[in-house]
């Protein structure tokens, strides 16, 4: 795709830490606000050891893990919807994100200035949120006057759906809740989409914390969790100064310290799995001698579909997918044994592909 994910919260909690740890790209971090002020952009390879087993029985003459985009974003104060801060440049960044990673101080630290004077994440998540709801409720406000004016005197049900799900939204807003609570049916969503409202889109809270608040949390990371629990949304504990130290160390070192720390993989990646969850995503394998490459879907996505993600001549000629799972690969050993098993699959238009799936497309344009 590659789907980008916005790192936001408020300045001097660690995203720019976090970020750099994530990316390998030291993003400036320096304790004051606004250190950050154009957004930092990283690619970053989703870990998949299912894509490692590949490579390990293949032993093809390249490997294309998928990728994420993490974007860096400048810390947001309160007003920032009115100007305060960054304000607009910040919300133009976040507009074109896909989804957004809230980072949220858990730790205590005099050295490093908290811009409110006092660690309160609950606090800091109702700024954050308070601030991108009041810059949706603005784009909606100004769409709705309009489309109330031609759905007075229209008759077409694309302008009437699409001043209905405004109102919606509207409510939703007005009501200090964010934007995708609002009820839209399927009819009202594409409407409004170009709409590109922040609070629409997905949100994963990141506590970060010290070594102390790592294993078992702490007070803050306690409320974080509550809330987000509410909301429906999920939590990542990390330490993102430990993960910067991590994310320097080479692949030994770093699998020993890990050990030494009793956990088996960064908290970086449990972030990166998380992220993905929450976007609704699936990986699918292509394989052979030449390349074994791991590919992003949407989960539900139909093989056409599927096929589509690595060249539009390949939905539009779709004919079908030879399909197996790559745990019966690791299972059997070798895609000889899993033919010979029978497991490999001949699957049309209608098949929906599974996380896992190895899959070949024959295609006729």
């Amino acid at each position: 795709m590659p789907l980008n994910v916005g790192i936001v919260g408020l300045p001097n909690v660690g995203k720019s830490t976090i970020f750099s740890a994530l990316t390998a790209i030291e993003a400036v971090a320096a304790n004051y606000p606004f250190c950050t002020i154009e957004p930092n952009v990283g690619i970053v390879p989703v870990p998949d050891d299912r894509q490692d087993k590949i490579v390990a029985l293949v032993k093809p003459n390249s490997i294309v893990p998928t990728v994420m985009e993490f974007v860096d974003i400048a810390g947001l104060v309160a007003g920032a919807s009115k100007g305060e801060g960054l304000g607009n440049q910040f919300l133009a960044n976040i507009r074109s994100t896909d989804a957004t990673l809230h980072i949220v101080r858990c730790f205590e630290d005099n050295e490093i200035i908290h811009v409110a004077g006092k660690v309160d994440p609950i606090s800091d998540i109702d700024v954050i949120n308070t601030e991108l709801m009041l810059a949706d409720l603005d784009t909606v406000t100004r769409r709705h006057e309009k489309s109330a004016k031609l759905a007075r005197t229209s008759q077409d049900s694309k302008i009437k759906n699409e001043f209905s799900a405004l109102t919606k939204l509207l409510e939703a807003l007005n009501a200090g809740k964010p934007a995708r609570t609002a009820d839209l049916t399927d009819e009202e969503k594409p409407l409004v989409r170009d709409l590109h409202l922040i609070t629409m889109k997905p949100t994963l809270y990141v506590a970060n914390v010290d070594e102390a608040g790592l294993k078992d949390g702490n007070a803050h990371t306690a409320a974080v969790e509550k809330r987000a629990a509410e909301e429906g949304n999920e939590v990542v504990r990390i330490c993102g100064a430990l993960e910067a130290e991590i994310s320097q160390l080479d692949p030994a070192e770093r699998d020993e310290f890990l050990k030494d720390m009793g956990v088996t993989e960064p908290g970086l990646t449990r972030l990166i799995h998380a992220a993905y969850r929450m976007l609704g995503l699936i990986t699918y394998f292509t394989s052979g001698v030449q390349e074994v490459r791991a590919w992003t879907i949407r989960k539900g996505t139909k093989a056409p579909g599927a096929a589509g993600v690595i060249h539009t001549d390949f939905e539009r000629g779709f004919i079908k997918a030879d399909a197996y799972n790559c745990e019966d690969l690791f299972r059997l050993g070798s895609e000889q044994a899993v033919k010979e098993k029978g497991l490999l699959r001949s699957e049309g238009k209608e098949y929906v592909v599974k996380d896992g799936d190895i899959l070949f497309f024959k295609f006729n344009v």
